[in-house]
C-alpha cells in the first residue's frame, strides 16, 4: 500500500485539474453517427493523441472504413501487458430541446440528495469512463516516473455507430494490440457503493421474418373467412417460441448453455434483486422468464428471446377492413455460454419454414449475431482486480452478468484469444443516450483511484 500512497494522493490533488481535461474532450462534439461530425470525431481523435503523447506513449491515429482509431504504447518489458480499450465517439443529443444546457458545454451540478455530477454528452459513454484509465496513468507517470505494467491504449471512433470497421482493423493489426488481459470501461456499478466486476455477456441474434399471403391487402368483407391471413400466420410462429414455463422451444436451443455456479447464485441471492425493484419502476410486477430461475438469472446468465417489433395490416387512426397481404415481424434471442447464433439461424429459419401454410411464402433475413462472452471465474486477473476494488471501495465487487452485448469484446475473443475484464463506474441513472446525460464525480474520481490501484495489482505490485 505504501508504494501507492503518492499515486492515490496525487489523484486527489489533481482533481479539479483532471476535470478540466475531461472538460476540454467533453466539447467537441464527435457524434459518429452523422456524417456532419466528421470533424469532429477526427479531433477528438487529435485530441487523444497529444494528450497520451504528452504522457510518453507513443501514439498514433490510424484509419478505419468509418472514423479513426487511437492507438497508444507504452511497453515494459518483463511485465505483465494489458490493453485498454475505449470509444471517443457519442450519441447524438436530439431531443436537444430537453436539455438544461448545451450538451457540448461541460458542467458541474449538484443533484437534490448533494451530490455533485458532470453533465455533458458522452460523460458516462464513454468520455469520463476513458478519462478515468488515462488518469490512473498520468499520476503513475506524475509519481512513479513509469506504469506498473506495459500498457496499450486503444480508443475507437464509430461505437456507437456499431463499431464500424473496427474488427478488419484488429484482424490487421493482431501483433499491435498483444497482451495479456483486455479491459473495457463502459459498463456500470452495482449501486452508488458498491463496484462491479462484468463477468459475462450475453450474446445476440437477430432476425426479419417477412411472411406473404395474397398479393395483395384484401377486403375481409369478401375475403375474411376464406383468405389466409399473413398476421394470424406470423402470430402463430410468435406464440409458439415460448412454453408456458417460459423456455423458448426451438429444438436444440439449451445445447451449450451452462449452469451458473452454486456459489456465484448464492452471491446473486445476496443481492435482493426482486420484482418489486427491478419491474416495479417499469409498470410490471411478475417475470416473464422461465419459471424457477432467480429474475437476476433471467437478465444475465439465461438466454432469452424476444419480438422487437411487428408490423402487418392498417396501422392508421380509425378502421379500414383489410386483410394484410404481408405481415413482418423482427425478433431477437440473447445468447449466453456456448450457444452458437449460426447454428441458431439455421434452427430458426427451419422452425419458422415449418408454420408457413402451402399457399403461403416467408422470407427470414439473418442480421449479424455475436457470441456470448465468459470469463474463468478461477482466472488470476480477475481475483487481482477484486482485491485492488475492494481495497478502493471498502466493499466487495459483485461479479455479475450483462445482459446485453458489447460485440468487441467477442472480437477482441475470436481475433485476438483474449479475455476481457469489464469494469465500469457508471451508475444505473446517468442518463446515457439520453438528455442530461450526467457521470458523478465520485465515479470519476474513485474510478481513477481505482484503476491505479488495478494496473498496480496486475502489474505486480498491488
Amino acid at each position: 500500500m505504501a508504494a501507492l500512497d503518492p499515486i492515490l494522493n496525487d489523484i486527489d490533488r489533481d482533481l479539479d485539474n483532471a476535470l478540466e481535461r475531461l472538460f476540454a474532450f467533453l466539447r467537441i462534439p464527435s457524434i459518429s453517427t452523422d456524417p456532419a461530425y466528421a470533424g469532429d470525431c477526427r479531433d477528438a481523435a487529435r485530441w487523444l493523441e497529444g494528450t497520451l503523447t504528452a504522457l510518453g506513449f507513443e501514439t498514433t491515429i490510424s484509419e478505419t472504413s468509418l472514423h479513426p482509431v487511437v492507438l497508444a504504447h507504452a511497453p515494459k518489458p518483463g511485465a505483465p501487458h494489458v490493453l485498454f480499450y475505449g470509444h471517443y465517439d457519442v450519441q447524438p443529443v436530439d431531443p436537444l430541446d430537453l436539455w438544461e444546457t448545451p450538451p457540448f458545454e461541460p458542467r458541474l451540478a449538484t443533484d437534490a440528495h448533494g451530490a455533485r455530477r458532470i453533465v455533458a454528452r458522452g460523460a458516462s459513454d464513454d468520455k469520463g469512463q476513458v478519462m478515468t484509465f488515462i488518469e490512473a496513468c498520468r499520476a503513475w507517470k506524475a509519481m512513479a516516473g513509469e506504469l506498473p505494467c506495459g500498457v496499450t491504449i486503444l480508443i475507437e471512433g464509430a461505437e456507437e455507430n456499431g463499431s464500424q470497421g473496427l474488427p478488419e482493423w484488429v484482424a490487421r493489426n493482431r501483433d499491435a494490440l498483444a497482451a495479456d488481459i483486455v479491459l473495457v470501461c463502459d459498463t456500470s456499478m452495482w449501486n452508488r457503493t458498491t463496484p462491479a466486476i462484468t463477468t459475462s455477456l450475453r450474446g445476440l441474434a437477430y432476425f426479419e421474418v417477412k411472411v406473404t399471403c395474397a398479393d395483395r391487402d384484401l377486403h375481409s368483407g369478401f375475403f375474411g373467412g376464406a383468405a389466409r391471413n399473413p398476421i394470424h400466420v406470423l402470430s402463430r410462429i410468435v406464440a409458439d417460441l415460448h412454453d408456458a414455463e417460459g423456455r423458448v422451444t426451438l429444438p436444440g436451443f439449451y445445447e451449450g448453455v451452462r449452469e451458473t455456479p452454486p456459489e456465484v447464485l448464492e452471491q446473486w441471492r445476496g443481492l435482493a434483486l426482486t420484482p418489486e425493484t427491478f419491474l416495479g419502476p417499469i409498470g410490471l410486477s411478475e417475470p416473464a422468464g422461465e419459471r424457477g430461475r432467480m429474475l437476476i438469472e433471467m437478465i444475465q446468465s439465461r438466454p432469452a428471446c424476444d419480438v422487437n417489433g411487428i408490423i402487418g395490416g392498417y396501422t392508421g387512426e380509425g378502421t379500414k377492413t383489410v386483410i394484410a397481404g404481408q405481415a413482418s415481424a423482427k425478433i431477437s434471442f440473447r445468447l449466453v455460454d456456448d450457444q452458437d447464433p449460426e447454428v441458431l439461424a439455421r434452427t430458426f429459419e427451419a422452425f419458422v419454414r415449418a408454420r408457413i401454410p402451402a399457399d403461403c411464402s416467408v422470407e427470414v433475413i439473418c442480421y449479424k449475431g455475436s457470441r456470448a462472452i465468459s470469463l474463468p471465474f478461477d482466472m488470476p486477473q480477475l481475483g487481482a482486480a477484486k482485491a485492488a476494488l475492494e481495497a478502493e471501495w471498502g466493499v466487495a465487487p459483485v461479479t455479475v452478468g450483462a445482459g446485453g452485448s458489447i460485440p468487441i469484446v467477442g472480437d477482441f475473443k475470436r481475433l485476438l484469444d483474449r479475455n476481457t475484464l469489464l469494469i465500469g463506474f457508471g451508475l444505473d441513472d446517468d442518463r446515457i443516450h439520453a438528455p442530461n446525460e450526467k457521470y458523478d464525480l465520485a465515479s470519476f474520481h474513485k474510478g481513477t483511484r481505482s484503476w491505479a490501484r488495478i494496473l498496480a495489482a496486475l502489474g505486480g505490485q498491488g
